[in-house]
Parts: C-alpha cells; structure tokens; sequence
C-alpha cells in the first residue's frame, strides 16, 4: 500500500485547512469544475477535491471524486509545492471524456501558476 501513504501527505482533508482555502483562496471557474488555491506552509502541494449533495446521489459524488483525484495524482510531479488547492466538481464532468478533461484540467492548473512551466503531462 505505497500508493496509500503517500496519497495521506497529497490529499486536503483537514476541516481547517479546507476552510482556509476557501476564505483565502484565489478562484477560478471551468465549465467542468472550480478551482481555488492558496499558498500554504508546506513544502509540497496538497489537493481536496469537494463535492456536494448537490450534484447527486453517493454513486455519483463518489465517481466525480475518483475521477478529480486520479487527475490530480497524474499530475503530482507537476505541482508547485507549497499551494493548496480545491477542486469543485460540475455535473458535467461525468459525461466529459477523460482526454477532454485532463486538458482542461492541466489548462486550469497553468492559469493560476500551479504547475512549473516547461513541464509535459
């Protein structure tokens, strides 16, 4: 279980750290989903991914939230260390092919500076 373990140190799923983000965070909005950052004290980047009751039953949450987290965990390497990042989830990212999301995913994560530059996925 590596792939766990490192995935604890990755992963935002302290309440503070999630509350913080959101009030200091900087947004930006997709069509597929949202995107807050902030800076954070830690010498690597971390990613939430937070989905409301909003956009369905748990079947559905649950995908949306596995779907955000492999993105996040192919693009590890990538990130800038030291931000924290939110995720927010849009209905529309179920019925959107991977290769179509992973674009705008790495797009959104170059637009606010989160991923170094000269980097290929």
């Amino acid at each position: 279980m590596a792939r766990a373990s490192k995935d604890l140190l990755f992963f935002l799923k302290n309440s503070g750290d999630i509350e913080r983000v959101k009030k200091a965070g900087c947004r930006l909005q997709t069509s597929l989903f949202n995107l807050v950052s902030c800076r954070s004290e830690k010498p690597y980047a971390r990613v939430g991914v937070i989905v409301g009751k909003r956009l369905g039953g748990a079947v559905i949450r649950n995908r949306a939230k596995r779907i955000f987290r492999e993105l996040a965990r192919q693009s590890r390497s990538q990130l800038v260390p030291g931000r924290d990042m939110l995720v927010f989830p849009k209905h529309s990212v179920l019925a959107t092919a991977h290769r179509v999301l992973r674009d705008m995913w790495l797009t959104a994560l170059r637009q606010q500076a989160l991923i170094r530059t000269g980097d290929k996925p």
